[in-house]
């Protein structure tokens, strides 16, 4: 009996001992199905990544694409005309310009010459605008500025007495309506630089000119017809008859045109003589003489205008200018 129980016993434990086996064969084959399936996951992911790397490349290669056939269509577009154009029966296509290819000399001289005419043209502009407008522009405020300066001499000092005929802010001042130019300040001489002032001069050479307060004699004044002022730039509106009228600090000289000479050479000094006979008088007078280039805008030759003194006229105390000024 004994005999038949130990392999029973045996038996018992081996199965006992199978047991733990098979669950632990169990164990690691569910842990490597486990395995296979996060690696196969894993995989799946890596191909899906992969797969849309790969969708976004093809997509950017076909937008690549795409652009470049609208560039070519485009430069196609813009190349049709030419060839249209070039495709005219009966025209010959344009040809090519060469790039490099040295300039003529002839070609290299009319270019140089018509820069050179572009520029003097440029300067001649300027130097027009110049001379007529900008002088003009300080003629006038230097002329402003010192008829000023004589008026505010002569009301500081209203007593009557000796009158500074060569004062260094003028001698008075010319008015004649016809030529619609106000007042025009009179000083000595006739050079450049006093015109230049805009305003008139009297000759001291090369025939010395009277003053108005001279018994006998020509009061010859000349002025500028064009730039610095042009204070006798209408001289041509003078007609016989017309008032010339000299203001000093006491007295208004009250001249009228008797002949007028359109054109004679600037070397006629006879028009400025003591006793103008150019102008068809004979004896001594009181005289004055008005002087300017002419043609507008040369200085080609002179135009003369002769006036005779008719009256005076006392200056009072509100300087009432004479009828023919109002």
């Amino acid at each position: 009996m004994v005999a038949t129980t130990e392999p029973e016993d045996r038996s018992h434990q081996a199965g006992e001992v199978d047991q733990p086996d098979q669950a632990d064969r169990a164990g690691e084959a569910d842990r490597v199905d486990e395995a296979d399936r996060a690696g196969e996951a894993d995989r799946a992911g890596e191909a899906d990544q992969a797969g849309e790397a790969d969708q976004a490349e093809e997509t950017d290669q076909a937008e690549e694409t795409e652009r470049a056939g609208d560039a070519q269509a485009g430069d196609a577009q813009a190349q049709e005309p030419a060839r249209r154009r070039r495709a005219r029966p009966g025209v010959p296509p344009a040809p090519l310009r060469q790039r490099g290819r040295p300039r003529h000399p002839i070609a290299v001289a009319v270019s140089f010459f018509g820069e050179l005419l572009i520029t003097g043209g440029l300067i001649l502009g300027l130097f027009v605008v110049y001379s007529l407008w900008w002088t003009n522009v300080v003629a006038e405020r230097t002329s402003h500025r010192q008829s000023s300066d004589i008026r505010r001499d002569w009301a500081s000092h209203p007593v009557p007495g000796p009158v500074a005929y060569d004062s260094k802010h003028g001698i008075g001042f010319l008015h004649v309506p016809a030529m619609r130019n106000g007042e025009i300040l009179v000083r000595k001489g006739t050079s450049n630089k006093v015109l230049n002032n805009g305003v008139a001069g009297y000759y001291t050479h090369p025939v010395k000119s009277a003053l108005p307060q001279d018994k006998t004699g020509n009061f010859a004044l000349a002025a500028h017809r064009d730039g610095h002022g042009g204070k006798f730039h209408n001289i041509d509106k003078v007609k016989k008859g017309d008032a010339i009228v000299f203001e000093t600090k006491d007295t208004w000289y009250v001249y009228k045109a008797y002949a007028i000479l359109k054109q004679t050479s600037k070397y006629n000094v006879k028009a400025i003589h003591p006793i103008p006979t150019e102008s068809g008088r004979k004896k001594p007078g009181r005289y004055i003489t008005l002087t300017t280039c002419t043609p507008v805008y040369t200085s080609l030759y002179r135009y003369v205008v002769w006036g005779e003194l008719e009256r005076t006229e006392k200056v009072d105390s509100q300087r009432t200018p004479p009828a023919e000024l109002r």
